[in-house]
This record gives structure tokens, C-alpha cells and sequence, in this order.
């Protein structure tokens, strides 16, 4: 929603470390849901970008306060002052995701996750 993914592969390499199997079952399972759609590249009929829908638009505000909720009580790669950020202009980045996913612009809205920094933040926290 936030990072600008759209193939399969994107998602595999975005430092998730999530299978393959596992990986298109959920894609599957959105897909289902309603919540994303599955589009065949036109430039490469083998490729599938997969695009939010507005049900899945409409999730943002959620995904928005699980993300802040998440890095302010769980070990997190985003910055403390990237998400004082998110927290204080909350409408303005929910009105910039929805703009950018309904015209298709895929240029990320926040950095991409390193799960390197959240390890190593995760234990300076514990030594401190």
C-alpha cells in the first residue's frame, strides 16, 4: 500500500522473507476478498501486477494505525521520527495513498523495511 509493490516478485524480494507458496496464497486469498485484483501486464502477458481495489483503498486508515500501533510497541525498521510523522499527518498520507494508487504511481511513501535495522534496534533496546 505504502512501498509501491506490485508483481509478485517485488513482493518476494521486499525483505519479508516470505516462501513463494505462501506468498501467492495470501496474494490469492486478497485477491478473493476483493480487497486486491490481479492485472496481466500488457507488455509481458506472463507478468501479473496486482492492484488494491477500492475495498482495499479503504483499508488504509487501518493499515495507517496497525503500522503506528506496531512500530511504537514491536521491534520496527521505520524511524521514530518517520512514524511521529505518519502519526501527525495521518490524513494528508491517507489522501496521498489513495491518489497515488488510483493513478497508478508506484513510488514508495516510505522506506523500504531493512529487517537488519530492526534486529539490531531490537537489541540495543533489550541491552538498554
Amino acid at each position: 500500500m505504502v512501498r509501491g509493490y506490485r508483481t509478485f516478485k517485488e513482493f518476494l524480494q521486499s525483505g519479508e522473507g516470505i516462501a513463494t507458496n505462501i506468498l501467492a496464497d495470501r496474494l490469492r486469498k486478497l485477491e478473493l476478498a476483493g480487497i486486491i485484483t490481479a492485472e496481466t501486464e500488457q507488455e509481458d502477458g506472463r507478468k501479473q501486477n496486482y492492484r488494491l481495489t477500492q475495498k482495499g483503498i479503504d483499508l488504509a486508515p487501518v493499515m495507517l494505525e496497525l503500522l503506528i500501533w506496531g512500530s511504537r510497541h514491536e521491534e520496527a525498521g521505520a524511524s521514530c521520527a518517520l512514524i511521529d510523522n505518519m502519526e501527525k499527518n495521518r490524513e494528508q498520507l491517507l489522501a496521498e495513498v489513495r491518489r497515488r494508487w488510483q493513478a497508478r504511481d508506484s513510488t514508495p511513501l516510505i522506506p523500504t523495511f531493512d529487517h537488519r535495522v530492526a534486529r539490531d534496534l531490537g537489541r540495543l533496546r533489550r541491552r538498554g
